[in-house]
C-alpha cells in the first residue's frame, strides 16, 4: 500500500472506526474519523484526503447523499461499507459515485487489498507527502493542507531535498549538493538563507514548524517535539 496516503473513515460505528483507524495508521497513513455525515463532508472540505471509506448507514445524512455531495468537487477515491447485500443497493452506491463496495461483514484483509488497489491506480507514485505538505515533482508544485506554497526553482528543490528524507538530519554541504549541485551559491550562508524563506511559506498561515534547526548538525523536516 503506497504509505503517506491520508484517509477518512466515515463510520459511525465506534468500534469498528476504532479498528479501522488502527489498521490504516498501522500501514503508514494519516486517518482521519468522522461519526456522521456532516461531519465527513466537513473533513473533505477543509482538507481533501487521498482516499475516503464510506459507511453507507449513517445518522443523519446517510452515505449515498455524501458521495454525491464530495463527487461535485472531489475525484479522490471513495470506497463504500455496507450491511445490505443486494444488487440494487450496490448499484446505488456506484451510480452514487464510490469506486468499489464492500459488504459488511468482511475480511479486514480484504479491506486492505482494495484500499491498496485504488491508491494505485489514482495515486501518482512519485507524490511526497510529511504531515499537512504535499509536494508533486511532476507539476512541480507543493501544498500546505488546502493552500499551495507558490515557491521559487530553489525553494522547491530544497523543500524536495527534505521530503525526500524526512525526519533525517540534512547537513549544509548535503543541502548543498541536493540543491545546488556544482553551482557556486551566491553567499556562504546560502542554505540558512533558503531555508528561512521557505518556512516562511510554510508558516504564512501560523502553522507549526516543520523545518527544525538542528544546532551543530545542519536541518531536519519533522514535527515539533
Amino acid at each position: 500500500m503506497p504509505a503517506g496516503s491520508r484517509v477518512l473513515v466515515v463510520e459511525d460505528d465506534a468500534r469498528l472506526a476504532a479498528t479501522l483507524e488502527r489498521m490504516l495508521t498501522a500501514e503508514g497513513h494519516d486517518v482521519e474519523v468522522a461519526g456522521d455525515g456532516l461531519e465527513a463532508l466537513k473533513s473533505a472540505r477543509s482538507r481533501a484526503p487521498d482516499l475516503a471509506v464510506l459507511d453507507v448507514m449513517l445518522p443523519g445524512v446517510d452515505g449515498i447523499t455524501v458521495c454525491r455531495r464530495l463527487r461535485e468537487t472531489a475525484q479522490f477515491p471513495i470506497l463504500m461499507l455496507t450491511a445490505l447485500s443486494g444488487t440494487e443497493e450496490r448499484v446505488r452506491g456506484l451510480d452514487s459515485g464510490a469506486d468499489d463496495y464492500l459488504v459488511k461483514p468482511f475480511a479486514y484483509q480484504e479491506l486492505l487489498a482494495r484500499v491498496r488497489a485504488l491508491l494505485r491506480r489514482t495515486r501518482p507514485a512519485d507524490r511526497l507527502r510529511f504531515a499537512d505538505v504535499v509536494l508533486e515533482p511532476a507539476e512541480r508544485a507543493a501544498w500546505r493542507g488546502t493552500r499551495e506554497l507558490g515557491l521559487t526553482a530553489t525553494e522547491f528543490e530544497l523543500l524536495t531535498a527534505f521530503m525526500r528524507h524526512p525526519r533525517q538530519v540534512l547537513t549544509r554541504e548535503q543541502l548543498l549538493a541536493a540543491v545546488w549541485g556544482d553551482t557556486e551559491p551566491e553567499t556562504d550562508n546560502v542554505v540558512a538563507v533558503y531555508v528561512g524563506y521557505l518556512r516562511q511559506k510554510l508558516e504564512e498561515r501560523g502553522e507549526a514548524r516543520l523545518l527544525q534547526t538542528v544546532r551543530g548538525a545542519g536541518y531536519a523536516l519533522r514535527e515539533e517535539s
